[in-house]
């Protein structure tokens, strides 16, 4: 079986951040441990898995992406980064590129979607033989798993779920993931749901009825079913109509952007090859941002090791 690493860069780099075991300052007391937890995580990806094909998926668009013209309110418990972390930022994308590694980013769609839009085309190549490997902790990125063989992967739990993983866990299908969480809501991206609507009564009519809008057409049905609440229902739903149709929308991942302006919409399953590494300029990018003798010394040597560099 071939595989595609689809990896969802922001939970590595935010990890290394905010890690009190991730710690890295230049000469001057500024903060690298971004750059530097994140260098560190993909040099020991690469060495483990001897991938041949990789993509990387970065945030942009935080306060700028089309669903916040959908919803201002969308994921406004978060802050823009600052300018050292901004800069941490902007130097992982730099030290994909001296790994080889295509990368992308996006204004106006999120790491989400770039992995979506390329795991579908991977999907799409119908090649019994090839599979698509999420490598996030993200349970949104779950509606992904569209055939049996694509998986989700928390590398640093190393956790992997599959289709019926998901269902195991969730009680819905992975395509069912946006009317779940429509229904539900999900309060780390400020998304409202349904009032009363949690988990146990979502994954009851979910089983009844496999999206929202087959619930709401079946309305009058939604009281007479088995399970505690189910009578109230109704009028619940249908007040918040609204809230549910824009709830599911944001949860939604674009799995199709066509759009010129945007690289990972025209990439190709070849395009995702690992590339050559660039020595110099890795050593050039740790040189510029600072790094102290020890930890310089430190990638530099796991950067040569992993890529056989002599």
């Amino acid at each position: 079986m071939s595989t595609v690493y689809l990896i969802d860069a922001s939970i590595y780099i935010f990890q290394a951040h905010f890690s009190p075991y991730t710690e890295c300052y230049d000469a001057q007391n500024n903060d690298l441990s971004a750059v530097y937890g994140f260098t560190r995580f993909l040099l020991q990806f690469i060495n483990r898995i001897k991938p041949s094909h990789i993509a990387i998926a970065r945030d942009e668009s935080l306060f700028s992406g089309f669903r916040h013209q959908l919803c201002p309110n969308y994921k406004s418990n978060r802050e823009l980064p600052d300018e050292n972390l901004k800069t941490q930022l902007d130097a992982c994308a730099l030290v994909c590129d001296a790994m080889g590694l295509a990368n992308f980013a996006s204004r106006v769609y999120e790491a989400d979607d770039i992995l979506g839009t390329l795991a579908a085309r991977i999907s799409r190549l119908e090649n019994p033989k090839l599979a698509a490997c999420i490598v996030s902790k993200d349970k949104d990125l779950a509606q992904l798993l569209v055939n049996e063989r694509n998986y989700l992967w928390d590398f640093s739990g190393n956790r992997k779920r599959y289709r019926q993983d998901v269902f195991d866990e969730y009680g819905v299908y992975p395509e069912q993931f946006p009317d779940y969480l429509g229904l539900v809501g999900d309060s780390v991206d400020v998304i409202s749901g349904v009032p009363s609507v949690g988990p146990v009564k979502a994954k009851a009519l979910l089983s009844e009825f496999p999206t929202i809008e087959a619930i709401y057409e079946n309305l009058s049905a939604v009281g007479e079913l088995k399970f505690r609440g189910a009578k109230s229902l109704p009028i619940v739903l249908a007040d918040n109509l609204a809230a549910a149709q824009l709830s599911k929308a944001l949860a939604t991942i674009e799995c199709d952007v066509r759009n010129e302006d945007e690289s990972f919409s025209s990439t190709s399953y070849e395009d995702l090859k690992v590339g050559l590494p660039d020595k110099t300029g890795f050593e050039d990018l740790l040189r510029e941002l600072n790094f102290q003798n020890a930890e310089r010394e430190s990638l530099l040597y796991q950067f040569e090791k992993v890529f056989k560099i002599t």
